[in-house]
């Protein structure tokens, strides 16, 4: 049945003034200042905010181009639940579904949570927004690519969030939410490069720096780094009582590979036992942070970079992740079989650990000497 206007019709849209707007059943039409009319859509189809703007007077666009972009919105719609997966009555918008993905996983002990969290509510829900999930596209995802490259991010910065939409679309097959995958999704090729990392005249500089610095989270951050190879967030969120300094080990709930005891050294856990005994009553986190949403600190990029520009290091190759490759690369360089790194390193991957050893060869070679050295003789 054709809908009837009463504040749209043709007469009142002749009406309109230039800076003037009117609107009724979802179709706007302003006229501009140099005197053109403009058509804008805004309505509501299955719980998602559609806002379009249809077009100009001067391009031929009428009311009725409007009122026809709104009956093919709602008939994508109606097509879209009949092909609904058992059990669902409405579309299921991305950032929805993103937020029962987590809730969901969280249940079922799944890992890397936190990562989880910030990959896509800090990017791929802003982007992706409430676009149904089984509409997302191939074109989609090559758009967000491009769109995380003009923000200057990483490839393996880009590839760990397109793995995390990847899993989400796992799940969503096993819950039945959609049907089929609606996308291939096209990571970038990672160059490995070589493993940057600090020789002890360059940590003592940087500690010595650190110790001086304003922010008083910046030396203990750096100290647990190079004495554990923990990633960022693991050190940032630290529970106090997940620190048993009588054991030597942190205990890290949420990492990468999955929740794990992480070794420390005698230095460290005596450098922990007086940094607690200062804490104050009612602290829960190593370093807190009360106006933070976590209750813990989660950036320390800007007190990192200015010690290690204080220290004379290179703003480029000395990252918070070189503590990681330069705890790992000493453990190697110290000939520590590789299992046992991969032990203190959390690292999911074995190979991802051979990297450091093919990178740093003396250890190597010192093996080869004890070789030669055996009390065996070749005629």
């Amino acid at each position: 049945m054709a809908i009837k206007f009463q504040k749209l019709s043709r007469s009142d849209i002749r009406k309109v003034k230039p800076g003037e707007k009117i609107q009724e059943h979802g179709i706007y039409f302003e006229r501009l200042e140099n005197g053109d009319g403009r058509y804008t859509v805004n309505i509501m189809v299955d719980g998602i905010r559609v806002h379009r703007v249809i077009g100009k007077e001067s391009e031929g666009v009428t009311r009725m181009q409007a009122e026809n972009f709104i009956e093919q919105a709602r008939t994508d719609a109606r097509k879209g639940r009949l092909n609904l997966p058992q059990g669902r009555k409405v579309v299921l918008g991305f950032r929805e579904a993103v937020d029962k993905y987590l809730v969901k996983l969280e249940k079922e002990g799944g890992k890397d949570l936190y990562m989880k969290k910030f990959r896509f509510n800090g990017h791929l829900k802003p982007f992706l927004k409430d676009k149904p999930l089984a509409n997302i596209s191939s074109f989609d995802i090559e758009r967000y690519k491009k769109h995380r490259q003009n923000e200057e991010a990483k490839p393996g910065t880009i590839n760990r969030e397109l793995a995390a939409l990847s899993h989400l679309y796992t799940k969503a097959l096993e819950w039945k939410w959609i049907e089929h995958r609606p996308f291939v999704i096209k990571k970038f090729k990672e160059d490995k490069g070589r493993i940057v990392y600090l020789t002890p005249e360059q940590i003592e500089r940087l500690l010595a720096v650190a110790r001086q610095d304003q922010n008083p989270y910046v030396y203990p951050f750096i100290v647990i780094g190079l004495e554990t190879s923990m990633r960022k967030m693991e050190i940032l969120s630290i529970r106090l009582e997940y620190v048993d300094t009588a054991r030597r080990v942190i205990y890290i709930p949420q990492a990468k590979g999955g929740a794990r005891e992480q070794p420390i050294t005698k230095r460290l856990a005596d450098f922990l036992t007086g940094y607690i005994e200062a804490k104050e009553a009612g602290q829960e986190w190593l370093f807190p942070s009360p106006a933070s949403r976590t209750g813990h600190t989660v950036a320390i990029e800007k007190p990192f970079r200015r010690v290690v520009e204080a220290a004379g290091l290179d703003l480029k190759e000395v990252v918070r992740h070189t503590l990681r490759h330069t705890a790992i690369t000493h453990l190697v360089q110290a000939g520590v079989d590789l299992p046992t790194v991969q032990r203190i390193s959390g690292h999911k991957s074995f190979d991802m650990v051979l990297r450091y050893s093919h990178q740093n060869g003396e250890h190597i070679s010192s093996a080869m000497d004890k070789l030669e050295n055996r009390p065996v003789k070749f005629s």
